[in-house]
């Protein structure tokens, strides 16, 4: 989400992006992750498509997974990862995220990963006439590569920023985080996300029997939640949807929050990484202009 929310590095500054995912031979990408019960849409089916920032695609997602778990990045269990990976997926694609295409190929390269996982070693492999080639051995290259293509754009990203803050005067002012002694991170959409879904799975149980409308226009939504967020403060991101009943109203209220996000509005911080969420609203005039109107 940083990526959005500040000044783009010059495109002649950047590293080469890594190669895209491609297909694996022998495994034909799903069509459509399939959504748990209980956690199934209630947008409606011409509601518009949210497309992901540059780097949240899913390699980012992979290596989001693998830090959240503290996973060695050389030894990755595949079923636990290709399993929260589809999670993930199912909860983006209710909040009808765009997860087609290369979303897609990746589940598929950990699905045939995970079938290949499973065939038991050749005899001739395990006596060692045969070099055997772990699975993994592509996909874990091509996170490493991923890895340090990010690292590199952070650094270039940090030199603009500063010399952006030498040279220029900033249009808003930032709250004043409270002192609590621990680093304040700016949030990235998979933190959002596995916030949003975690807060889905505890309510589960309430809202999995209820039969639900749409929730209110995003448009809508939006307005009440700078309503709710003051100038110069902040909300945990819980409080967000505590008062809210439905599960349509909680995705417009992520949604809203998304937009808002884009539109620079309100920024996400965490204590710490994967820590708790804060939603602050800076002090000044909107570096974006009007919101949109609900037609």
């Amino acid at each position: 989400m940083s990526e959005e929310n500040d000044k783009p590095v010059d495109a002649a500054d950047e590293p080469a992006a890594p190669e895209e995912p491609r297909p694996v031979e022998g495994a034909a990408p799903p069509e459509r992750v399939t959504v748990p019960e209980g956690m199934e849409s209630v947008l409606p089916e011409d509601a518009p498509q949210i497309l992901l920032p540059l780097f949240e695609g899913p390699l980012d997602l992979l290596l989001y997974l693998i830090k959240r778990e503290k996973i060695d990045i050389h030894d990755i269990p595949i079923a636990p990862i290709t399993r929260q990976y589809m999670d993930y997926l199912a909860v983006m694609q209710e909040l009808n995220l765009d997860v087609a295409g290369e979303f897609m190929v990746m589940a598929a390269t950990l699905i045939h990963i995970k079938s290949k996982m499973l065939v038991p070693i050749e005899p001739t492999e395990a006596e060692g006439e045969e070099e055997y080639v772990d699975p993994r051995e592509e996909l874990v290259r091509r996170l490493l590569e991923f890895q340090r293509y990010k690292d590199a754009a952070g650094v270039l990203h940090q030199q603009a920023q500063i010399r952006a803050a030498t040279w220029t005067r900033p249009d808003t002012v930032l709250p004043t985080f409270d002192d609590a002694g621990e680093e304040m991170l700016e949030a990235g959409l998979y933190d959002l996300i596995a916030a949003f879904k975690e807060l889905l799975e505890r309510r589960k149980a309430l809202i999995a029997h209820d039969v639900e409308s749409e929730g209110p226009p995003v448009e809508q939504r939006m307005e009440e939640l700078l309503a709710t967020i003051r100038e110069g403060e902040s909300l945990e991101f819980l409080e967000l949807f505590a008062s809210l009943e439905t599960k349509a109203e909680m995705i417009v209220t992520f949604l809203a929050l998304l937009e808002l996000i884009r539109l620079k509005r309100v920024r996400v911080y965490q204590r710490g990484m994967f820590g708790p969420i804060r939603v602050f609203r800076p002090v000044g005039p909107p570096a974006e202009g009007a919101l949109p109107t609900a037609p």
